[in-house]
C-alpha cells in the first residue's frame, strides 16, 4: 500500500511541476503578443485549463498522497529534512496560487509585469525542486 501511494504521490509531483513550468511560458508569449487579440484569447484558454485542469488537482493530490505517506509512516516526520521539505513544498504552493492570481490579472488586462520578468519567475520551481529532491534523497538534517 505504501509503495502505491508513493508512486501516485510521485506521478502527481510531477504533473504539477509540469504545469509550474509551463504556466509562466505562456505568460511570456502573453506578454509579448498582448496587440494580438486571438493570441491572447487563445492563450487564456490554454492558462486557465492548465492551472484549473490540471495544476490546482495535481497540487491537491501530491498534497493528499503525501500526508498519506505520513499517515502511514509518520517516523518520517521526525528529521529536520522533512520540515526543509515541507517549507519548501509551502512555498511552491505559495507560487502556485501566486500564478493563479498573475492568469487573473491577464484575464482582467491588468498585467503589469513583463516577459522577462515571467522568464526569471519561471526558475522558481527549478530552484525549489532542487531542494526538495536533495533533501528527500541525502536527508541531512
Amino acid at each position: 500500500m505504501y509503495q502505491t501511494i508513493l508512486a501516485l504521490h510521485l506521478i502527481f509531483m510531477v504533473s504539477w511541476f509540469a504545469g509550474l513550468f509551463y504556466l509562466p511560458r505562456l505568460f511570456v508569449y502573453h506578454v509579448e503578443n498582448k496587440d494580438k487579440k486571438a493570441c491572447t484569447t487563445m492563450l487564456e484558454v490554454m492558462e486557465r485549463k492548465l492551472f484549473n485542469i490540471i495544476m490546482t488537482p495535481a497540487m491537491v493530490l501530491t498534497w493528499g498522497f503525501g500526508l498519506g505517506l505520513v499517515h502511514l509512516n509518520p517516523h518520517i516526520t521526525q528529521g529536520g529534512w522533512f520540515h526543509a521539505k515541507m517549507a519548501l513544498v509551502a512555498l511552491l504552493t505559495v507560487y502556485h496560487f501566486s500564478l493563479g492570481l498573475h492568469k487573473k490579472h491577464f484575464k482582467a488586462g491588468e498585467n503589469k509585469k513583463t516577459s522577462k520578468f515571467f522568464r526569471f519567475y519561471n526558475e522558481v520551481p527549478t530552484v525549489i525542486l532542487f531542494g526538495v529532491v536533495f533533501l528527500v534523497i541525502l536527508k541531512p538534517f
